[in-house]
């Protein structure tokens, strides 16, 4: 009975021995898989980070690269010397010097990148022209019909027979045997509708408008402002039909005198470089130019010639029919009483120009908003043209006032 409890004691320490080996091992195996697990999990974000760090390394290596490159100077071609070129830099210097392997197809005028310390062509960039010439113009078509023009129309009937008629009906010219004229001068009064006259020719012709300021045509550098000229040409034949108006032209057209100063000298060449254009070697096909002036006095008579601009348009400042176009014009969307005396009214404006009357339509109708009314009456109108009176008389004292 002793030796059986005794081999049942055995027999139960090495179960549960062997019961806390396994046990051991089991949480040894536990241990284990979770420090495996857990490594691979830190190894998966180690080589994330790891990438990412290259990747930025290698980004900051290419910027820091593009600031070390030395920079390449722009060029212009001025011929092709079999495999070398003959470039002329902004300096005005000139070289002859190689291509690189794989720049070609080179012409006189491409602007190409050339490398500082040998010249060397690295390659042909598309930049042929100086200037962004639709920066210094105003290129659109206008929606203006003869309709909106009052006052005008002997000065429109002379522009539609010098711009209208040639672009329209050019066949006409050709069985009469004779050349188109190519532009007509516009001057007079300021505010008389010169502006309007030439948007509602390039309307009636449905041609691009290219509206430019003289002013504008004089450039800082010798010769930037011949080149602009000739750049304004080439666009308005790119878009032809066209019409080249030129605002305030006794800016760039003034007569010429023998001595002056170097910033004259440079006018000169770009007034040069525009009577080249418009009677050179190059016909102005379907171009029109319209010149725009207060002073017809002050203006040099090389532009003035036939063969230039063929025709001069005075526009003065309306009579009592024009008075009354125009005022219809400007008052066609306005409410207005029934009971206002259009003649008295005409009576007062007489002397206007287009801009006063269109001023005093407008004022009349900011005495009627003040008051809280739609509906604009006489005393709106005589309100409003003693303050265009009134102003005009001031700027005239101010304007003798300025030459003592």
């Amino acid at each position: 009975m002793d030796s059986k409890n005794k081999l049942q004691k055995a027999i139960g320490a090495a179960a549960g021995a062997t019961a806390g080996a396994i046990s051991a091992e089991a949480r040894d195996k536990e241990i284990l898989t979770s420090i495996i697990t857990g490594y691979s999990t830190d190894m998966h974000v180690l080589e994330d980070e790891n990438r990412i760090l290259k990747e930025t390394v290698g980004h900051l290596k290419k910027e820091l690269a593009r600031f070390q490159q030395v920079p390449l100077l722009v060029a212009e071609i001025k011929d092709v010397i079999d495999e070398n070129v003959l470039l002329k830099l902004n300096n005005g210097n000139e070289f002859y010097v190689g291509l690189s392997p794989n720049v070609a197809d080179l012409k006189a005028g491409d602007s190409v990148l050339v490398e500082q310390k040998n010249l060397t062509v690295v390659r042909k960039i598309p930049l042929s022209k100086t200037f962004n010439v639709e920066r210094f113009v105003i290129v659109e078509k206008p929606n203006l019909s003869w309709e909106e023009v009052g006052g005008l129309a002997e000065q429109a009937e002379e522009i539609k027979e010098v711009i209208e008629l040639p672009l329209q009906k050019p066949e006409l010219f050709e069985k009469v045997g004779i050349h188109p004229p190519k532009g007509i001068l516009l001057y007079g009064p300021p505010g008389t509708g010169k502006t309007l006259l030439a948007k509602a020719v390039a309307s009636s012709t449905h041609s691009i408008f290219i509206e430019i300021v003289g002013s504008e045509l004089v450039q800082k550098f010798i010769g930037e402002g011949a080149k602009l000229i000739k750049e304004i040409f080439q666009l308005a034949r790119e878009k032809a039909p066209s019409i080249i108006f030129i605002d305030e032209i006794d800016a760039l057209a003034a007569k010429r005198i023998e001595i002056g100063t170097s910033g004259e000298r440079e006018v000169q060449r770009t007034f040069m470089q525009f009577l080249a254009e418009i009677d050179g070697f190059k016909h102005l096909d379907n171009v029109k130019i319209i010149g725009c002036t207060n002073r017809k006095d002050i203006l040099d008579p090389a532009i003035l010639r036939p063969g230039r601009l063929d025709r001069l348009i005075h526009v003065s400042n309306p009579n009592k029919e024009g008075i009354k176009e125009i005022f219809k014009i400007h008052t066609a969307r306005m409410t207005l009483d029934k009971k206002i005396n259009a003649e008295k009214l005409f009576n007062l404006m007489e002397g206007f120009s287009g801009a006063e009357i269109k001023a005093s339509c407008t004022e009349a109708g900011y005495f009627a908003i003040r008051d809280n009314r739609i509906k604009v009456i006489e005393k709106d109108f005589l309100s409003a043209i003693e303050k265009v009176k009134r102003s005009g008389e001031i700027e005239g004292d101010d304007y003798l006032r300025m030459f003592g």
